[in-house]
């Protein structure tokens, strides 16, 4: 090894949301992990501007929600209107619960979100994060990846065990390894405004425009910012429609343009691409560099951080010896299908909210508004069920593939409000800790086993008791809400297994625990 190379465990090429936060998860595992950005300082412009409830949850993963959330806005309601401007559709988010513990949308500011996760790597020793550094190329053998990037024109060397490209959508990791993108890319152009808005003359929440004269999106964010975004119509250029005139004619439908900061405007076009592999040798793709979605479910940023959730706790068990090489193959197994998901519901709705044919958007606003008087029709739009649930379908659980649409293996673990034994009441994963959590039915004999089992696994046990029953210690909480008691019954099983991206490995009956054991290569006590 020459000595101008240093050695780290993983290297993270990108140095946006998506590769940061995996680099606080691996940081959390006690993983050495150098980030390579391009950028030399902070861009400060706003870019992703919507999150979900995921998202929250894997930023409390992180050990980061108390951080990030000052700089949160909940969206509480959104207004869909078509021809005319007419009111079509309004639904209210603040009812919305998928039950994993957070409300389902949210609105950020990039900048401040950035910088949250970047602070939060000075937690971890043996996590750094470089500026200023451009990746020139890289070279794999069996035993790790040599990566060789410039820093103010100087070559420098990194060897690390594994290499994580989350720089993306025209990353250069992506174009060294020759990995095509299969879908469709440059779809129509749009713009995107972003500025801020003083609060007495802010618009109340988001408007989803659907008229097909000029379709768009107005969306409030947190600290007095705000996003507009227009379809461009056919002969439209990019040098009209940045201009001042122009950009005051877009937002004056929806706010005084007198009031307004105008921070950034730009076009942007769609595009519906995936990655042809996710990984190559030891080096493996996140966030835009291995998939691009339209924006119309706001799922694009939120989908590289389901990737570093699945990735990052499977390069730190195979890095410590806990698994064999082979778990990382699952990646892209389990994740995948959901992306794959996610780009033809992204698809469907953004056809329906942006058709050109003013008779067929008609149409469509007489369908929507007759569907609002049918409680099953409404429930399904106001419920969010269009969106893929998150869930696995193949990979690493119990049977390796799930058995059914409500099979417990692959699902996503509920996350309801628990109490501890001392009274205090806070989020079920908060319990849970970093790493893998094994459940138990309070009240069966699981208990123990489940205990013997966490340490076997090197994991926290957790025992779930219903509402009332005395506690147990420290590794007790009280199902007051009985949800997850409901969720024991539902899969009639007394102790589960939960990775750490919450994702259930299994769920079984006492008499089943010599095949769960199997499954996850612990012996029997």
């Amino acid at each position: 090894m020459s000595a101008d190379i240093e050695e780290v465990d993983v290297v993270i090429a990108g140095g946006g949301p998506v590769g940061v936060l995996t680099a606080n998860l691996l940081g959390l595992q006690g993983v050495r992990v150098l980030v390579l950005e391009r950028e030399a300082a902070p861009h400060g412009q706003p870019r992703a501007f919507s999150c979900d409830d995921e998202a929250l949850r894997i930023y409390q993963a992180a050990g980061l929600l108390d951080v990030l959330k000052p700089d949160l806005r909940q969206g509480r309601h959104v207004t869909f209107t078509g021809v005319g401007g007419q009111p079509i559709a309004q639904v209210q988010l603040g009812q919305v619960d998928f039950g994993y513990g957070h409300a389902p949308i949210w609105f950020f500011h990039q900048p401040l979100l950035e910088k949250a996760l970047r602070e939060g790597l000075s937690r971890f020793p043996a996590a750094e994060l470089r500026t200023g550094t451009e990746v020139e190329s890289l070279e794999q053998d069996g035993a790790g990846v040599t990566v060789r990037y410039l820093t103010s024109g100087v070559r420098h060397g990194v060897r690390a065990r594994y290499l994580v490209a989350c720089d993306g959508g025209r990353s250069t990791v992506r174009a060294l390894l020759g990995i095509p993108m299969e879908g469709r890319g440059g779809q129509e152009p749009w713009i995107a405004i972003s500025g801020t808005v003083a609060e007495e003359d802010a618009p109340a929440e988001c408007h989803v425009v659907c008229d097909p004269v000029r379709p768009g999106f107005v969306g409030r964010g947190p600290v007095g910012r705000f996003r507009w975004e227009f379809r461009l119509r056919l002969g439209e250029t990019g040098e009209e429609m940045t201009q001042p005139g122009t950009i005051r004619r877009l937002i004056g439908p929806y706010v005084n343009p007198d009031r307004v900061t105008v921070e950034r405007a730009q076009l942007y076009s769609f595009h519906s691409v995936v990655a042809q592999r996710w990984r190559v040798g030891r080096t493996f793709l996140a966030g835009d560099a291995a998939h691009l979605l339209p924006p119309f479910l706001g799922q694009g940023l939120v989908s590289g951080l389901r990737d570093a959730a699945n990735l990052a706790w499977k390069l730190a068990w195979v890095l410590q010896g806990r698994a064999p090489e082979a778990l990382l193959d699952t990646y892209a197994v389990e994740r995948r299908p959901h992306v794959r998901a996610l780009l033809e519901a992204t698809a469907r709705l953004g056809s329906v909210f942006t058709a050109r044919s003013t008779p067929m958007a008609w149409v469509r606003d007489t369908v929507l508004r007759g569907l609002q008087a049918v409680p099953a029709a409404r429930r399904f739009v106001e419920g969010f069920r269009f969106k893929p649930a998150p869930a696995i379908e193949e990979g690493w659980m119990l049977g390796g593939r799930r058995s059914g649409r409500k099979a417990a293996e692959g699902s996503y673990l509920p996350q309801p409000r628990v109490r501890r034994a001392s009274g205090e009441e806070h989020l079920l994963d908060d319990s849970l800790g970093s790493g893998f959590a094994v459940l138990s039915r309070g009240g069966s004999p699981g208990t123990e086993v489940a205990r013997e089992l966490a340490e076997s696994l090197g994991a926290r046990a957790v025992t779930v008791r219903s509402a009332g029953v005395p506690g147990l210690g420290d590794n007790s909480v009280e199902d007051h809400t009985g949800r997850l008691s409901e969720w024991f019954r539902e899969h009639g099983a007394d102790v589960a297994v939960v990775r750490p991206d919450r994702f259930v490995f299994g769920a079984v009956p006492l008499a089943r625990m010599p095949e769960l054991r199997a499954a996850l290569g612990v012996e029997e006590a």
